[in-house]
């Protein structure tokens, strides 16, 4: 996919008035689009449609990225919020493939910005299968759109949109694989996913059950199965909301220090300040999309 033009896409969808948006090269010569309102601030990347930071006003971002973060072209970022799609987690035939799928790290080209009379500030990506490179395509043959909506303001909300264009029903695996800046580990709790069952990754995918709220103090990584309900992060400095629809699942994870050193990305003692709690749709909770159809993931971050 070739890559735009700046001058080009600040005529066609910059924003001037009480809200500001505009587009300018980021690290890696990767074009960002910079969104300033009264609410919020926010930064994304275009390759992957990929939320780097979300301040509302007077806040610490709510989004964690990783001081030793890279950028370049076709390689993922650590942090931010990454899209894992079509599929999550490891191709299910093809252990080459991209470990969740190739919609993080290709260009998404923007299709509208809008002004919201709300005061929010929305830009809409839309990502076009039959438009990428024949190695891409090979990995995913079935004509497929992703659309996927961002709208900034108190609240951070994503539409991510998939259409079936293709003849056959498909299966989607996605995520909104998200990092969340918090305070401190080892005095954060998530609620929302007690009694739920779960996929443990570090004992082989072993399916346990959650027992009251979740606490961190050594690795997780963890998919809870058939979860639809709000979930809240609190890392007794704030609290992070979280409220979805489309998604059936959800991803927790925290590398913890082992790991995270093994990773040479993370930042010194950057697991101290990050959680991952993924919207989902993996592992037995992947969806299927018939011909002519869609599936709407919506997520809608808030703190207080």
């Amino acid at each position: 996919m070739t890559m735009p033009d700046i001058n080009d896409l600040n005529k066609n969808f910059s924003i001037n008035s009480h809200q500001q948006l505009s587009f300018k090269l980021g690290e890696g010569g990767i074009p960002n689009v910079e969104i300033v309102n009264d609410y919020a601030s926010a930064l994304i990347s275009l390759q992957g449609a990929h939320v780097l930071s979300w301040k509302p006003k007077g806040e610490e971002d709510v989004i964690w990225l990783s001081s030793d973060a890279t950028f370049a072209m076709g390689k993922s970022v650590r942090g931010g919020v990454p899209i894992c799609w079509p599929w999550f987690g490891a191709h299910e035939s093809v252990a080459s493939f991209p470990a969740h799928g190739f919609a993080r790290t290709v260009l998404w080209p923007v299709i509208k910005t809008t002004a919201l009379e709300s005061g929010e500030t929305q830009i809409i990506f839309r990502l076009d299968t039959s438009e990428l490179d024949e190695k891409l395509q090979a990995m995913w043959p079935q004509a497929t759109v992703a659309e996927y909506r961002i709208t900034i303001g108190k609240t951070l909300t994503f539409e991510l949109i998939s259409f079936n264009n293709s003849a056959d029903a498909i299966t989607i695996g996605q995520a909104l694989h998200t990092y969340f800046n918090i305070d401190d580990i080892s005095q954060t709790t998530v609620t929302g996913l007690e009694g739920k069952d779960y996929l443990d990754k570090t004992r082989d995918f072993e399916r346990k059950n959650q027992s009251g709220p979740i606490t961190i103090n050594e690795e997780v990584d963890r998919v809870y199965l058939q979860t639809a309900d709000d979930i809240v992060i609190d890392d007794s400095k704030r609290k992070i909301h979280i409220e979805k629809h489309g998604s059936s699942s959800t991803v927790v994870w925290n590398p913890w220090k082992e790991v995270a050193d093994k990773m040479g990305d993370l930042g010194k003692a950057g697991y101290r300040h990050m959680l991952c709690v993924e919207s989902a749709n993996a592992a037995e909770d992947v969806v299927s999309i018939l011909p002519g159809e869609s599936h709407t993931l919506q997520v809608t971050y808030k703190i207080n």
